[in-house]
């Protein structure tokens, strides 16, 4: 399983609009590639020097080459559709890691 981290950092002025672009168009048109299986955002809990709110947005593939396909046919687009929407008031940096292993707590609460 590999995940592909997309962490952005957004400035203050269109927070709001980016974020609930976000969740109600952008994520979904990644998982509609049919490349991801699940999509997790969370926000980055520390001050950033530049200013703005910073979020990471996790998408989990089954594969390398599925991934691969990603680039190839989808992020282009995806992208520049951000870039237009929201130009220089977002910095993003993607990283891809590539799961070892996955536990889970056993801990049962009442």
């Amino acid at each position: 399983m590999y995940i592909y981290n997309v962490t952005t950092n957004v400035h203050e002025s269109i927070h709001d609009e980016w974020l609930n672009w976000m969740k109600q168009q952008h994520i979904p048109a990644m998982l509609a590639t049919g490349k991801f299986s699940n999509a997790k955002m969370s926000q980055v809990m520390i001050e950033e020097e530049m200013g703005g709110i910073t979020y990471s947005v996790q998408y989990t593939s089954d594969s390398i080459e599925t991934l691969e396909d990603y680039y190839k046919k989808d992020a282009t687009k995806l992208r520049n559709e951000a870039h237009q929407l929201f130009q220089d008031k977002i910095v993003s940096f993607r990283t891809e890691l590539k799961v070892i292993s996955e536990q889970f707590s056993m801990s049962v609460k009442n």
